[in-house]
């Protein structure tokens, strides 16, 4: 039995059990030198993989809307191997731990600068 891809569990299906989570794309071997490209679809969506001039590997979603930028995504090299994220959840909850871990690493530079102050010299 298939079941087609308008119906509503389907897609939520789709987006709760296949889009969470990291996939193998294929090995670092695909795209040897910089300016390489690789086009894979990932649960539906087209996702470009990309390495760029500094030797990284970096991966977008190629967004269907008229003069829109590829989105960026989670990309990860393991042992050779190009993994893709898709997840939004996980970057929203990333970006929130990196936006608090910098705001108290700045209220201890600041506490660390503050009881280092010099203390003016009475004449």
């Amino acid at each position: 039995m298939t079941t087609p891809p308008d119906d509503r569990t389907f897609r939520r299906e789709m987006a709760t059990a296949y889009r969470s989570g990291w996939h193998f794309i294929d090995l670092v071997t695909a795209i040897p030198h910089p300016g390489d490209s690789l086009m894979v679809t990932l649960v539906g969506e087209p996702v470009v993989i990309v390495r760029d001039d500094d030797e990284d590997i970096r991966a977008y979603r190629c967004l269907r809307r008229p003069r829109g930028a590829p989105q960026p995504v989670r990309c990860a090299v393991r042992y050779g191997m190009v993994f893709v994220n898709l997840d939004q959840r996980d970057h929203q909850v990333i970006d929130k731990r990196k936006r608090e871990a910098d705001r108290q690493a700045v209220e201890r530079q600041t506490a660390a600068a503050d009881s280092l102050a010099a203390t003016p010299r009475s004449a």
